[in-house]
């Protein structure tokens, strides 16, 4: 069972609260359904309180592996990200639908408690690329043989024509 990490925002000592902890996470709720975590998620957080807002600046670390969209090979990805997120108190909460796109790093609090968790949790996904690549000039696999093509040429006929336009080519020829 994964143990919570709750801060009770009542007791958050003025000065605020250092945080430098290793998180075990399971791959599952993850975006990218093919993470596997490499290592424990190290994140370093300084949680303080402005008014009834909690400030929350945050840098997490951790090694990944992910499969590559194109070549279907797993890579290692590391994961060094910084964050600063802003919760304000759940009466707010009504005026969510008016953020704008500058108020994305707000969120809301409950109950007076945060689950330091959740928040890391969430800055992880949002740390991950759109499509996971191996490489930038990765080639992916032939479309004809499955074969990676990084890993050398395959003997495969590629058809350079657009099978689309097939049709016309042929009403062309019939016409000469």
């Amino acid at each position: 069972m994964e143990e919570k990490m709750i801060i009770n925002i009542d007791k958050l000592p003025q000065k605020g609260l250092k945080v430098s902890r290793n998180y075990e996470f399971s791959s599952e709720g993850l975006i990218e359904e093919s993470a596997v975590f490499l290592q424990p998620v190290h994140a370093e957080l300084t949680v303080k309180k402005a008014g009834e807002d909690i400030l929350i600046k945050g840098n997490i670390t951790t090694l990944i592996s992910f499969v590559c969209s194109r070549c279907i090979i797993p890579f290692e990805f590391p994961v060094d990200s910084k964050f600063d997120v802003i919760y304000l108190p759940e009466e707010l909460d009504v005026m969510k639908d008016h953020l704008e796109g500058d108020d994305i790093n707000k969120l809301f609090y409950y109950e007076n408690k945060i689950d330091i968790r959740e928040v890391v949790f969430e800055q992880l996904n949002l740390s991950f690329p759109a499509k996971p690549l191996c490489s930038e000039n990765c080639a992916g696999i032939c479309p004809v043989c499955g074969k990676i093509i990084s890993s050398g040429k395959c003997a495969c006929v590629k058809r350079i024509s657009d099978p689309r336009l097939d049709k016309l080519k042929m009403f062309i020829r019939d016409k000469s």
